[in-house]
C-alpha cells in the first residue's frame, strides 16, 4: 500500500513531461486503495513536501474526487469510511493552505456539495459558521472560500423546488452570522486604515463577502438582506468609493484587493439592477453618480481593465432600465459620456499595441472568441451600444461627429495618426452593428448608417493596398470590417475579396495572416436560403495557393505546441476542405501528407484540443469526399500513422478522433472485404481496457459496426462474437452508455447471421429485462422498443422469434412485459425512424405472429389500437429529446479530459432498416392483406370481430388503398 512519500514522488515526476503518463497511470492503480484520498489531502496539508508538489497533489485530490466521489446513480464509489474522513477533515484543512492550494480544494469541496450538500452533508453550514472569528482574517477567508465554491453553484441554476429548499437551509443558518462579519470586518478595516499588512488581509475577507453576497441573492433577494439593505448598501457603497495609499500597488499590469473588491461591488450592484430594481432603486442613482466620478479618475494601466470593464457593465445594467436611461437621454449628457467614459476605454491602448506585437494569438482570441467581455474595449462597446438602442439618433449623431473627427486627424497626417482611424473604426462598429450571430456576422444594422459606402470610402483602399503599405492594425480593422460585415455585402463583392485574402496570407504579421484566415473560413461558412452561399467551383480556383500557405503557417511553429498554438489557420484548412468537397481530388496527396505530417508533430504534446479538432475534421473532410474513389490507397495511407502512431503509442487526446477516423474509412469501401491489417485490430478493440474510457465508447461502438459490416465473419473466428456480447453487457449496465449498448445490438443482428447468434438470445434478453426491471430510464425504455420492433419487423427474426427468446427467460413473461412496457413505451416514440421501425415490428405482430394468434392472442386488439395511433396521432414531443446523444461536446466546449467529441465530416449516414416501408399507411394495409391471404382470412375475422367500428374503418380503408 503507499504512502504519502511514494505519491509525493509519483506527483512530483507526473510534472517531467517525458515521464507523465507513466506517473499518471501508476497514480491511476494506486487511487483505489483505501485511505489514498486522505493521504492525499495530508500532503496538501504538509509542510514538508515542496509548494509544487502540494499544488500537483491539490489538483490531483480535485480529479480524483470528480472522477471517483460518486456514480451516475449517486452512490459513493469509495469506501463509506473514506467518504466520511473526507468530509470531515476536509473544511479545517482547507482553511489551514495557503490560498492557491484553498482554490483547488475549493473546487473539490464544491464536486463534493453538488452531490452531497445538504441531505447528506447536513453539518457542513453549522461547521463553516462555527469556525467564523471576531478577527481572525486567515481562518475566516478559509471559512469564506470554501462557502463561496459551495454557493456559487446557484448561480447559473434554473428556478426549482429542491434549489430554493437548499438556500433557505443556508440562508437560515448562514446570513446572521456573515452579515456580523460583514460589520466587524468594515470596523476593522477602519481601525487598520494605517496598517498595510492586515489591510491586505481585511480586502481578501471583504472581497470574499461580496462574492457571497451576490451568492446568497442570486436566486431571489434574501429576507435579512432586505431587511437590512440601506446599512448594506451603505458599506458598499463606502468601499466603492474608499481609497487608501497602501492599498495602491506598483504593478501596473496586475489588480490589487481594492480593485478586485470594487469590481465585485460593481458585479453585484449589476445583479440588484436587473432582479431588485424596485427595493434598490431608490440608491441607484448615488451609486450611477459615483461609478461615474470612479470610470473618469482610473488610469489606462491594464491593472484597472477589469473594474473598468465591471463598472462598465453596471451603467449598461442602469441604461437598459427605461425609467433610469432618462438620465442619459440630452445630447450634451451623451456628449460627455462619450468624451469621458467611451473615447478613453475605446482607443488603442500602448498595452493593446504590445500585446498585438508580443503575444498576438492572445490578442486575436480575446478580441474574436468574445473572451473580451471583461476588456475595456468590449464593456465600452455594450454600453454605447445599450444607450443607442435607448436614444439611436442622438447617439449616431454625436458619436459620428467623433468618427469624422479622428478620420479627418487620420487624413492630415496618415503615418502618424493611424491610431486615430482605428479608433474611428471602432466607433463606426461599435455603433453601425445592432445584432449579430457568429455565423452571419452582422445581420442588424443602423438604419442612419450606410456599412457598405463606409466601407468603400474608410476600408476598401486598406485591403486592396499591398500588406506592407499600410499598418497592421489597420490591415488587421480592414479585414475585421469584411469578417463583421459580410451579411451586408453581395456575394459578388465578397467574392472579390477572396485574391486579396488570399494575398495577405503572405504577411508575415500573425495578426494580419490570421484574421485573414478567419475571414476566409467565415465567408466560406455563410449560407443563403439554408445552402451554402459558396460552393467548390467558388473556392477551386484559389484552394491550392490558400492551403499552402496555411500549411506553411501553421508547421513555421517548428515545436508541437506553437504548430497547435494557432487553431484559427487549421479551422480555414478544415473549411476549404469541406466547401472544396470531392473536387480537392487533385489536391487531396498533398493535404494528406501535410495533415499528416502536422498529426505526427502534435501527437507528441497534444496541447490545444481546438487545433487538434480541427485537424482531424480535415482529415475526415479528405476521407469523406475522396475516400470512396481512392479507398485502397488511403487505407494504406492512413493504417501507419493511426494505428502505429496513435493507437499503439497511446495518445489518449486523439484515440476516439482515429476510432472515428477509421469507421468512416471503412465505410468509405463498404462492399470490399476486410484488408489483413485491420482485420489484425479486432481483438484489440474487443480489449476490455479499451472500453474503461467513457470518451473512447461511442467511436469504438461505431468502429465496430463498421467491422461488422465489412467482416462479420471474422468474428466468428476465435469466439469474438462471445467478446461483442460482454461489450453489451457492460454498456447497457450504465445510463451514461446504454444508447450505445442498443446501437452495438442493433448491428449484431442487422449482420450476423441468426444461427449464430441463437446460442446468445436468451442471454441478450436476460440481461435486458435485468436492467429493465432493477433501473428503467427513459432512454432505456425507448431503445427496448425500438430494438424489439426491430427484431420483431425483421425477415430474419420476426415476432415470434422474439416471443420465444423472450418466454426463453421466463416462461410466459412475455404476456406481461409486451402489454405493460413495450406497447406504452411504443406510444412515446417521437423521432420519425423510430415511428417507422414500430410500424413494421406492430404490423408483423398483428398479422404474422402465431404468438399473438394464440397463447398471447389477448394482446392483439391492443397491437393494432397502437398501431392505429402510431400512424394517425401526431407524436407529443418533449421539451428535452431523452436519446439526443449524452455523449456530444460542442468544439468549443472541448478540453482536455471532456468527453467524446463528434467530428462533423465523419457524421454516420442515417440508415434506413425498412427501406420498403415508404408510406406507412399503404404499408400496413398491404401487409394485412398478405396476411389474410396466408391464414386463410383469420387476421379478417379478428379486424371483424375484436375491433371498434372506427378501427374496422380505418384498417379497411388502408387495405383499400
Amino acid at each position: 500500500m503507499a504512502d504519502i512519500q511514494t505519491i509525493g514522488q509519483l506527483l512530483d515526476t507526473s510534472l517531467i513531461p517525458q515521464h507523465n503518463k507513466e506517473a499518471e497511470k501508476n497514480l491511476r492503480t494506486i487511487e483505489n486503495e483505501p485511505g489514498f484520498a486522505l493521504k492525499l489531502l495530508q500532503l496538501v496539508a504538509s509542510d514538508s513536501p515542496q509548494m509544487h508538489t502540494r499544488l500537483a497533489g491539490a489538483l490531483y485530490f480535485k480529479n480524483f474526487i470528480g472522477r471517483n466521489w460518486t456514480d451516475e446513480e449517486g452512490q459513493y464509489k469509495m469506501p463509506k469510511e473514506d467518504v466520511k474522513a473526507i468530509k470531515r477533515e476536509i473544511i479545517g484543512l482547507m482553511i489551514s493552505v495557503p490560498a492557491n492550494l484553498q482554490v483547488q480544494l475549493g473546487e473539490a469541496t464544491s464536486i463534493i456539495a453538488e452531490s452531497d450538500f445538504f441531505e447528506r452533508w447536513d453539518t457542513l453550514v453549522d461547521d463553516l459558521v462555527s469556525r467564523l472569528t471576531p478577527d481572525n482574517t486567515k481562518v475566516n477567508n478559509g471559512v469564506l472560500q470554501v462557502a463561496h465554491a459551495i454557493f456559487k453553484r446557484w448561480r447559473p441554476l434554473f428556478r426549482s423546488d429542491s434549489l430554493f429548499t437548499e438556500i433557505n437551509h443556508v440562508l437560515e443558518k448562514f446570513t446572521a452570522p456573515f452579515l456580523k462579519l460583514f460589520e466587524s470586518t468594515d470596523a476593522l478595516i477602519t481601525q487598520n486604515a494605517n496598517n498595510q499588512a492586515a489591510l491586505k488581509e481585511l480586502f481578501q475577507t471583504l472581497n470574499l463577502i461580496v462574492k457571497l453576497s451576490f451568492d446568497l441573492n442570486c436566486q431571489d433577494l434574501a429576507p435579512i438582506f432586505e431587511e437590512n439593505l440601506g446599512t448594506i448598501m451603505a458599506i458598499f457603497h463606502k468601499y466603492l468609493t474608499y481609497t487608501n495609499p497602501l492599498l495602491v500597488t506598483d504593478d501596473d499590469d496586475e489588480a490589487g484587493a481594492l480593485e478586485r473588491t470594487k469590481s465585485g461591488i460593481c458585479e453585484l450592484l449589476q445583479l440588484f439592477v436587473g432582479k431588485y430594481e424596485d427595493v434598490f432603486g431608490a440608491m441607484l442613482e448615488n451609486f450611477a453618480n459615483s461609478t461615474w466620478t470612479l470610470l473618469t479618475d482610473l488610469g489606462p494601466q491594464p491593472k484597472y481593465d477589469i473594474l473598468v470593464s465591471k463598472a462598465l457593465h453596471f451603467l449598461t445594467a442602469v441604461a437598459r432600465s427605461p425609467k433610469h436611461a432618462q438620465s442619459f437621454s440630452s445630447e450634451t449628457v451623451l456628449t460627455q459620456v462619450v468624451e469621458k467614459i467611451i473615447l478613453p476605454n475605446m482607443a488603442l491602448r500602448t498595452s493593446d499595441e504590445e500585446l498585438f506585437e508580443d503575444d498576438p494569438i492572445e490578442f486575436i482570441r480575446r478580441d474574436l472568441e468574445g473572451s473580451d467581455s471583461d476588456t475595456r474595449r468590449r464593456s465600452a462597446t455594450d454600453f454605447l451600444r445599450q444607450l443607442l438602442e435607448q436614444f439611436d439618433k442622438t447617439v449616431t449623431d454625436v458619436v459620428w461627429q467623433y468618427i469624422t473627427h479622428y478620420l479627418q486627424q487620420y487624413s492630415q497626417n496618415p503615418g502618424e495618426n493611424w491610431r486615430s482611424k482605428d479608433t474611428a473604426l471602432y466607433l463606426f462598429a461599435s455603433i453601425a452593428a445592432k445584432g449579430s450571430t457568429e455565423r452571419k456576422g452582422v445581420i442588424h444594422t443602423n438604419l442612419h448608417l450606410d456599412v457598405v459606402q463606409f466601407f468603400q470610402t474608410n476600408i476598401a483602399a486598406d485591403l486592396v493596398a499591398p500588406v506592407d503599405d499600410v499598418h497592421p492594425i489597420l490591415k488587421v480593422d480592414a479585414i475585421k470590417y469584411l469578417y463583421t460585415f459580410r451579411s451586408q455585402l453581395t456575394k459578388a463583392q465578397l467574392s472579390d475579396a477572396f485574391p486579396l485574402l488570399a494575398k495577405h496570407l503572405s504577411s508575415t504579421n500573425y495578426v494580419v495572416y490570421t484574421y485573414t484566415a478567419v475571414t476566409i473560413d467565415r465567408l466560406l461558412a455563410m449560407t443563403a436560403d439554408g445552402a451554402p452561399l459558396f460552393t467548390s467551383q467558388d473556392v477551386n480556383p484559389y484552394a491550392k495557393d490558400i492551403l499552402s500557405h496555411l500549411f506553411r503557417l501553421i508547421e513555421q511553429g517548428g515545436t508541437p505546441e506553437k504548430i497547435a498554438e494557432n487553431e484559427f489557420l487549421m479551422r480555414c484548412v478544415m473549411r476549404i476542405l469541406i466547401v472544396a468537397r470531392d473536387s480537392t481530388g487533385p489536391l487531396a496527396e498533398f493535404v494528406l501528407e501535410e495533415l499528416l505530417k502536422i498529426t505526427a508533430e502534435i501527437s507528441k504534446n497534444p496541447s490545444n484540443p481546438r487545433f487538434n479538432h480541427y485537424n482531424f475534421e480535415s482529415l475526415g473532410a479528405i476521407i469523406k469526399f475522396t475516400g470512396p474513389t481512392n479507398p485502397e490507397s488511403l487505407e494504406g495511407a492512413l493504417y501507419e500513422p493511426f494505428v502505429l502512431g496513435i493507437l499503439v503509442n497511446d495518445v489518449t487526446e486523439f484515440i476516439p478522433y482515429v476510432f472515428q477516423l477509421l469507421a468512416l474509412l471503412l465505410e468509405s469501401n463498404s462492399q470490399a472485404p476486410l484488408p489483413q491489417r485491420y482485420n489484425d485490430l479486432i481483438q484489440s478493440l474487443l480489449n476490455p481496457a479499451l472500453w474503461e474510457s467513457r470518451g473512447n465508447i461511442p467511436a469504438l461502438v461505431r468502429l465496430l459496426q463498421a467491422y461488422m459490416a465489412r467482416g462479420a465473419s471474422e468474428f466468428m473466428k476465435e469466439n469474438r462474437l462471445t467478446g461483442v456480447l460482454g461489450i453489451f453487457q457492460k454498456l447497457v449496465s450504465s445510463k451514461i452508455t446504454e444508447n450505445h449498448a442498443f446501437d452495438l445490438m442493433e448491428s449484431v443482428f442487422t449482420y450476423f447471421p441468426i444461427a449464430a447468434l441463437q446460442p446468445y438470445t436468451k442471454d441478450i434478453f436476460i440481461i435486458l429485462l435485468t436492467r429493465l426491471n432493477g433501473s428503467k430510464t427513459e432512454i432505456l425504455a425507448q431503445r427496448f422498443v425500438r430494438f424489439f420492433h426491430f427484431l420483431t419487423g425483421k425477415e430474419e427474426t420476426g415476432p415470434d422469434f422474439v416471443i420465444q427468446a423472450i418466454d426463453a427467460v421466463q416462461a410466459g413473461i412475455f404476456g406481461e412485459l409486451y402489454t405493460a412496457v413495450v406497447l406504452p413505451d411504443t406510444l412515446k416514440l417521437t423521432r420519425a425512424a423510430d415511428r417507422k421501425i414500430a410500424v413494421a415490428g406492430l404490423t408483423k405482430l398483428a398479422g404474422f405472429s402465431e404468438g399473438l394468434a394464440t397463447t398471447y392472442h389477448k394482446a392483439w386488439p391492443s397491437t393494432v389500437m397502437a398501431l392505429l395511433k402510431i400512424l394517425e396521432v401526431e407524436p407529443v414531443i418533449p421539451k428535452e429529446d431523452p436519446l439526443a446523444d449524452l455523449q456530444t461536446a460542442e468544439i468549443d466546449d472541448v478540453s482536455f479530459g471532456a468527453s467524446f467529441v463528434r467530428l462533423n465530416t465523419c457524421k454516420k449516414r442515417a440508415v434506413d432498416v425498412f427501406p420498403e416501408v415508404v408510406d406507412s399507411r399503404k404499408y400496413v394495409g398491404g401487409k394485412l392483406k398478405e396476411a389474410i391471404a396466408k391464414t386463410g382470412g383469420r387476421v379478417d375475422g379478428w379486424i371483424s370481430g375484436e375491433l371498434s367500428e372506427e378501427a374496422r374503418v380505418l384498417l379497411r380503408k388502408y387495405m383499400q388503398g
